[in-house]
C-alpha cells in the first residue's frame, strides 16, 4: 500500500511538472494588440515549458520580414492578420492541418482551405466607422451612416485611416470597397476621402487609438478593437456603412523551414482550443473567436447583425493583385496632398 501511494505522488509531481520540463524555444511574430500577443505567449509557455520569443508587428511588416528571411527563416509561428495576408505570403508557409480544426466555425475552415492549407482561422471581426463620442459633439458633427457620407465636406481633416503597405487593415477596407464597387469607383472614392484625412497610420489600430484618445474624430478600423477601446472607458462607438462592409478572418500560420517546426505544431495545436481562445476576452480584446466552445461575452460583436460584402479572400490575397492594388494606392493616393 505505502509503495502504491509513493508510486502514485511520484507520477502526480512528475505530471505537474511536465510543463516546466518541456524543452524548446518557439519564435512568434503577432499582429495584433500587443496586450493580448503576450497574453498568447506567457500562456503558452505556462502550459507547456516551450520559451516564446515574441515580437508584435504589423501584418505588412511581418509579410515583408518573412519574404527577407524566406532563405534563412528565423520565425516559427505567425499569429493574426487577415487570412488574405497569410495567402500572399503563399510557399513561405508550411501546410499543417490541426486534429483539432475539425471543431471551428465554418469561416476559420475556409480560410485554411483558400490557403492550401496554410493557415487556418482564428477569429473575425467585421470594418466600421468609429468615432469619438465627446468630439463629435463638441464640433458639431453628424453621425456618417455611410461610406459616401464619410467622404463628405462636413469632415475635412477629420478623418484619420492607416496606410496599406503596412496595415493590413488597410488592404482589407480597400479591397473591400473595391468587391463593394469596382476598382475604378473604389479609388474614385478614395480619391474623394483624401480631402478628409489627416493621417495615414502605420499600424492599423493606430486611427482608432487616435479616437478615443480624442487626436481625431474618427476612423476606419475593425469593431473588435473599438469595442476594446469602449470596454476600457473611453468615448469611442461603432457604426457600420449602409453600403456594406467588409470583414477579416484572422489566421494563424507555420514558417516554412521553421527551425522549431514540432514547437510550431503544438502552438498551432494549442491555440485551436476554447481555453486558449478564451485568453483574448481576459486581455480585453473581443474578436469573434473561431471556436464554438469559447466563452461568450457582450463584447464580442454579432456579425449576423451587420451588413457584410462576400469577401474573397483567395482572390485578394494573390500576391500579384495585392501587389497591384498597393502600387495604385502608391500611386493615385499616397502621392495626395492633404
Amino acid at each position: 500500500m505505502i509503495l502504491h501511494r509513493i508510486a502514485a505522488t511520484v507520477a502526480l509531481l512528475l505530471s505537474l511538472a511536465a510543463p516546466a520540463a518541456a524543452q524548446g524555444t518557439l519564435n512568434m511574430l503577432c499582429a495584433p494588440q500587443a496586450d493580448w500577443c503576450e497574453a498568447i505567449a506567457a500562456g503558452f509557455q505556462r502550459e507547456t515549458g516551450i520559451r516564446v520569443n515574441m515580437a508584435r508587428k504589423s501584418a505588412g511588416e511581418i509579410l515583408a520580414q518573412i519574404r527577407a528571411e524566406s532563405a534563412n527563416p528565423r520565425t516559427d509561428v505567425w499569429f493574426g492578420a487577415s487570412a488574405e495576408t497569410h495567402i500572399s505570403a503563399g510557399d513561405l508557409l508550411q501546410p499543417y492541418t490541426s486534429p483539432n480544426m475539425a471543431q471551428l466555425q465554418a469561416w476559420a475552415r475556409r480560410a485554411h482551405e483558400a490557403s492550401g492549407g496554410r493557415c487556418v482561422g482564428v477569429s473575425s471581426g467585421a470594418i466600421g466607422i468609429a468615432y469619438n463620442t465627446e468630439v463629435m459633439a463638441r464640433r458639431n458633427l453628424p453621425i456618417p451612416r455611410s461610406w459616401e457620407e464619410l467622404a463628405g465636406p462636413a469632415y475635412r481633416g477629420e478623418v484619420q485611416l492607416p496606410n496599406p503597405n503596412s496595415s493590413g487593415t488597410a488592404y482589407t477596407i480597400i479591397a473591400g470597397l473595391v468587391q463593394l464597387w469596382d476598382e475604378d469607383r473604389a479609388f474614385e472614392y478614395l480619391k474623394r476621402l483624401n480631402a478628409n484625412v489627416n493621417a495615414y497610420t502605420r499600424s492599423g489600430a493606430a486611427p482608432m487609438q487616435a479616437v478615443a484618445r480624442g487626436e481625431t474624430a474618427l476612423a476606419a478600423s475593425f469593431n473588435m478593437e473599438t469595442a476594446s477601446m469602449a470596454n476600457a472607458g473611453f468615448p469611442i462607438e461603432m457604426v457600420y456603412p449602409s453600403e456594406g462592409t467588409s470583414y477579416e478572418v484572422a489566421c494563424l500560420s507555420i514558417i516554412r523551414g521553421a527551425r522549431n517546426l514540432a514547437q510550431a505544431r503544438r502552438f498551432v495545436d494549442w491555440y485551436l482550443t476554447p481555453a486558449a481562445m478564451d485568453i483574448g476576452v481576459a486581455a480585453n480584446q473581443f474578436h469573434v473567436p473561431a471556436h464554438p466552445g469559447a466563452a461568450p461575452h457582450p463584447r464580442i460583436p454579432d456579425l449576423t447583425r451587420i451588413r457584410l460584402i462576400d469577401y474573397d479572400f483567395a482572390k485578394y490575397g494573390d500576391p500579384e493583385v495585392r501587389r497591384r492594388i498597393l502600387a495604385r494606392w502608391d500611386r493615385e493616393i499616397g502621392s495626395l496632398p492633404r
